[in-house]
């Protein structure tokens, strides 16, 4: 399929699409007038990077783990393929993500805080029985 196609299933930009492969996380290949030509694991790829970006990794973690991922929920990297490198990315990574864990929990409990502070105590309305009317 061409880009226009793989922008359409995937809701991606082609612009975003020729980003990808710039970063070196997309790998069409090239038909012989030079246009690219994405296969359906593309879809799936490009599916998983929205993802990935969404949560906040970058294009560099996620071209290191990229070739790994199978699925939403599979990473197949044999110990033996682990760099020290690799290694330390994705230690970095998850040190970035609790930090962010923290301070999201840190702001969530100095907004519940300050509700309970300010907000008055809301009393049940009490509703009269029919045989008191």
């Amino acid at each position: 399929m061409r880009i226009g196609e793989l922008s359409r299933r995937t809701g991606v930009p082609t612009r975003l699409l020729r980003y990808y492969e710039e970063q070196d996380l997309l790998h069409p290949d090239r038909a012989v007038n030079g246009y690219r030509d994405y296969g359906e694991t593309d879809v799936r790829d490009v599916q998983q990077i929205r993802g990935l970006l969404d949560s906040g990794l970058t294009t560099e973690m996620i071209r290191a783990i990229l070739p790994y991922l199978s699925g939403p929920d599979e990473i197949h990297l044999p110990p033996q393929c682990l760099t020290p490198q690799t290694a330390a990315l994705l230690s970095g990574e998850i040190d970035r993500i609790q930090a962010r864990i923290d301070c999201l929990a840190r702001n969530r409990d100095r907004l519940r805080a300050y509700l309970t502070v300010v907000q008055p105590v809301v009393q049940p309305v009490v509703r009269p029985k029919e045989e008191d009317l």
